[in-house]
């Protein structure tokens, strides 16, 4: 990614996140959903908006189709508030990434666990 591309991507992703919370009205929206990560095309065309939401996978697809029915006012509400000449296409894709490392460190927690009772076998842990 160039460093236009990384600055573009980051005004983005505070300007939506102003926008979701100030603007958007929407009861699917249940799990307050976290933009963690904006990835800008090097043309900046499109935008791949990454977010977060805390719920059950219903409620996180909910959000997610909430999201991008509501695409277009916020790319139109981002047009006023960035000084681009066309502000790229939004595209909202759930962020899998938050899901695998939370996975990762409970793996380690565990491992760290078993280390732990193989060293005192006597001991609980």
């Amino acid at each position: 990614m160039s460093r236009r591309t990384e600055r573009v991507g980051s005004t983005i992703r505070h300007e939506l996140a102003m926008i979701i919370l100030r603007e958007l009205n929407d009861p699917r929206l249940q799990g307050m959903p976290s933009i963690t990560r904006v990835k800008v095309s090097p043309d900046l065309s499109v935008a791949d908006v990454y977010v977060t939401v805390m719920g059950t996978q219903g409620q996180q697809t909910t959000a997610l189709n909430a999201l991008r029915h509501s695409a277009s006012m916020m790319r139109s509400k981002l047009t006023k508030a960035i000084a681009l000449r066309q502000v790229p296409y939004l595209k909202f894709h759930l962020d899998e990434n938050l899901k695998k490392e939370l996975a990762v460190l409970e793996l380690l927690h565990k491992v760290e666990l078993e280390l732990k009772q193989q060293e005192h076998p006597n001991t609980e842990p």
